[in-house]
């Protein structure tokens, strides 16, 4: 046999294989390994201009190490062998990943891509047959039609349930789900699910003609598409989302599976997962929200899950190879991946990931300055930006959150690349609104005076809790209130976290973001005309009223909106004084109303010593 090999050694740096065309004859192949080369647009360790042509059977690119193939010219491959690409799935036998071939099938010597098979392009690399060929050797994966999977057993390869195997071209519906199985056809462009088959990581080797040039996929208004990168590198979302093909057509909104670990059951109901949302506006900015984790009924209708809190996963920039994730259309076309839209980078790099429920081994080397230790990215400092998490609690522990962006480009209306539409609200949430639809992810432009109104869903009584995180470039000494209308209560989610007993119910006009608080309810009323304050020494509220102003009514709430006390037709007097012995720690409203008309609202903070 003949061999063709390129070599990469530690001591040769910025060695890129650089082709107007590349052609690989019989008994032939090139190895590329990927192991020193850094992510980077300008750099690429096997970069061809034009087509490639594997000519024979025996024909083979293998791309190692997180090598990666990067095609110029919008041009067709040919020949009839196999570039050959690995990439890892998920862990768990009832679990789904989202999909999406780098490679079509090579049943015809044609200048086309190809679509995808999964019998004809997903291999079992075998690397105990024979460790001294285990980079290059692999044969084809095989299939039951029953439920579940089975790993690797050397010199035996995996077992894939085609059961799991499935498109979405474009839906709306759980029943919109297309069975796809072993031997159905997936064009380059369009993703598929597939469940692992392992209790540890399973890798598939995908093998057949690179894609590479145009490709358009579906979408409809209102209408979901699954999808995914198409392409033997990785794929920069900002170049697809903002790609001048693609504006006017998507709401510019990836959304990415995600399923919590310990999955141990098929039945729908059983389900555990939902969808990561990210989108990134035109400098590169990205702005995600985690997975919810919810359970589904019969029909696919999701509902709160009764454990944990959210996902884990964090979608990035650059997507890897193979990663497939949802779409939606405002109008009925045809979305366009490209050439352009190509870069070479990692998928151990900090900007990319691969959703798959295992830890990845990532070499966060670079671009340290720009992520926090919990991944999320810093932002610009034209940019601010904070998250609330919203926590529903009528079983044990639900979170749904939503994040805030502040731009000076963002106006009143939809933001592409700012902001990001959710799905149906869950049977308990939380929600932006705009244009009467339910967002997570939000956008304006920054003012002090902005009210932003938060829609909360609650299926049952049940006490709910708002917390404040990831606050960015916002002074130190600049409030953000949760203000709550009914009671009038304002908290600073900087200062505390504000808790509430909600009755069963959708309120959507109860709850806003402001950033000023305002408490006299009458601008006429002098705030020295009286005053409020709680004695912590002497576990006393005093009222300080120096014109002897007539009380009506004097009530205080807790935070849960609780009226705890409520005296009528307090005596005049200058100096009065009551006793929160009773009350527990924690902050407290006081109410006003005096004979004259005028009310006035204050928080105080009861902490009595022990």
């Amino acid at each position: 046999m003949k061999y063709i090999y390129l070599i990469i050694i530690i001591s040769v740096s910025n060695l890129i294989l650089g082709q107007t065309d590349l052609h690989v004859g019989g008994n032939s192949y090139v190895y590329v390994d990927g192991t020193i080369f850094n992510s980077s647009p300008a750099e690429a360790p096997i970069y061809v201009s034009n087509s490639i042509n594997l000519n024979a059977a025996n024909s083979y690119v293998y791309l190692r190490n997180e090598a990666q193939l990067l095609q110029g010219n919008d041009v067709k491959n040919s020949g009839i062998g196999k570039v050959s690409v690995y990439q890892s799935g998920t862990v768990n036998t009832y679990a789904y990943n989202y999909w999406s071939s780098p490679v079509g099938n090579t049943a015809a010597n044609d200048l086309a891509n190809r679509p995808f098979i999964p019998n004809n392009n997903i291999y079992d690399h075998i690397g105990n047959v024979n460790p001294a060929l285990a980079p290059i050797t692999s044969v084809l994966a095989t299939y039951t039609s029953g439920y579940n999977g089975t790993p690797t057993a050397a010199p035996i390869p995996q077992v894939i349930s085609s059961f799991w195997l499935y498109t979405y071209n474009p839906g709306i519906l759980y029943t919109d789900w297309d069975t796809l199985g072993a031997g159905g056809s997936v064009n380059s462009g369009y993703g598929f699910t597939m469940k692992g088959n392992s209790s540890e990581s399973q890798q598939y080797d995908f093998r057949g003609k690179a894609n590479n040039g145009t490709f358009t996929v579906n979408v409809g208004n209102g209408l979901e598409t699954l999808v995914g990168n198409p392409y033997p590198s990785a794929l920069d979302a900002r170049d697809f989302i903002h790609d001048p093909a693609n504006i006017g057509l998507i709401t510019g909104v990836l959304k990415y599976w995600e399923q919590a670990p310990g999955a141990t059951s098929h039945v729908l109901s059983n389900y555990v997962g939902g969808y990561a949302t990210y989108t990134v506006y035109l400098d590169g900015t990205d702005s995600f929200t985690y997975a919810p984790f919810t359970t589904y009924l019969a029909d696919g209708t999701a509902t709160n899950f009764p454990a944990g809190i959210y996902g884990t996963k964090i979608p990035q920039r650059y997507i890897p190879i193979g990663q497939g994730f949802m779409i939606e259309g405002i109008t009925t076309g045809s979305v366009t991946f490209n050439n352009a839209q190509r870069e070479f980078y990692k998928q151990s790099g900090p900007r990319s990931y691969f959703f798959r429920n295992e830890d990845d081994n990532s070499d966060n080397t670079s671009e340290e300055t720009t992520y926090t230790e919990e991944g999320l990215n810093i932002v610009p400092a034209d940019f601010k930006r904070f998250r609330i998490n919203v926590d529903f609690t009528e079983n044990e522990l639900y979170t749904r959150q939503l994040l805030m962006n502040f731009h000076n480009s963002a106006t009143d209306g939809f933001d592409y690349g700012l902001e990001g539409k959710g799905d149906t609200p869950l049977a308990s949430d939380a929600y932006w609104i705009l244009d009467n639809q339910p967002y997570v992810i939000q956008a304006f432009s920054y003012n002090q005076a902005l009210q932003i109104p938060l829609v909360v869903k609650a299926r049952a009584n049940q006490p709910i809790r708002f917390r404040i995180y990831d606050v960015q470039n916002f002074d130190d000494s600049q409030p953000i209130y949760i203000h709550d209308i009914q009671n009038n209560i304002y908290v600073n989610l900087r200062n505390q976290h504000y808790e509430i007993n909600l009755p069963q119910g959708v309120y959507t006009d109860r709850f806003e973001i402001t950033f000023a608080a305002q408490t006299l309810s009458n601008p006429d009323f002098a705030a020295s005309d009286f005053t409020i304050f709680q004695n912590n020494q002497n576990s006393e509220l005093t009222l300080i009223n120096p014109k002897q102003l007539a009380i009506k009514q004097l009530s205080v709430f807790d935070v849960s909106g609780k009226r705890v006390l409520n005296l009528k037709k307090l005596p005049l007097s200058e100096k009065q004084m009551f006793s929160t012995k009773q009350f527990s720690d924690g902050m407290y409203v006081v109410s006003l109303e005096f004979e004259a008309g005028n009310s006035l609202t204050k928080k105080v903070i009861v902490s009595n010593k022990k």
